[in-house]
């Protein structure tokens, strides 16, 4: 991808995030964030090739350019998930580093990382992640591929995937109970606390320790 590319999708982001947030984007308020002489010139270009819509003070995204946008957002915040939900990139990083890596998503990549994470719903920031074919497809058809224990319902079997958690302490502790990827467990039940039996032996873990553990159907 050139920097041109790079800049219209950008520009692009941003007018969904503004609208998101606001229900509408002006054009000043545009220019303000990104700077004049970068937004006068790329919007132009924008409304060339049929992606908005310039109508008094209002940028307006046409269906194309609706379209287009949200597979960029699509890509920045599932790029986000992974980062921050498998790769613990802190939260600092975390932004700068989406926006490096969503340029370079291809759609069968960013259809993989949405299976890998279980097709979440919201960014780590609680922003909506534009659903794919891929989330259409599984609600339809199957469930999701990887959850938090916390999405298990109390009687069902599955495999732990991966462990995501801050605390290396904690990280010691489940590991040492044996709570390892690739192990099968059973959840007995949810309230007071998380019972998991993984063969012959029973495990009770609170719903904080529960949401750092990854599992899939199995």
């Amino acid at each position: 991808m050139n920097i041109i590319e790079s800049c219209h999708e950008e520009l692009l982001e941003l007018i969904w995030t503004i609208e998101e947030e606001h229900g509408e984007t002006e054009k000043e308020l545009l220019i303000r964030k990104e700077g004049s002489s970068f937004a006068e010139a790329y919007l132009k270009t924008l409304v060339n090739n049929g992606y908005i819509l310039l109508k008094d003070n209002k940028v307006i995204l046409t269906e194309k350019g609706q379209a287009e946008a949200k597979l960029i957002i699509r890509r920045h915040r599932l790029a986000e998930r992974l980062l921050h939900d498998v790769l613990e990139v802190k939260e600092e990083a975390m932004d700068s580093s989406a926006c490096d890596f969503e340029h370079f998503l291809s759609e069968e990549v960013t259809t993989s990382i949405c299976t890998l994470l279980g097709h979440p719903l919201t960014c780590p920031h609680g922003k909506h992640i534009p659903p794919g074919d891929c989330c259409r497809k599984t609600n339809m058809e199957i469930r999701p591929v990887v959850f938090p224990l916390t999405e298990l319902q109390p009687g069902k079997n599955a495999k732990i995937s991966y462990i995501v958690t801050k605390f290396n302490g904690r990280l010691d502790r489940l590991s040492s109970m044996g709570l390892l990827p690739g192990i099968k467990i059973h959840l007995h039940q949810k309230h007071p606390t998380y019972v998991i039996q993984m063969g012959q032996t029973q495990i009770a873990i609170d719903s904080t320790v529960a949401r750092d553990i990854y599992v899939r159907h199995g």
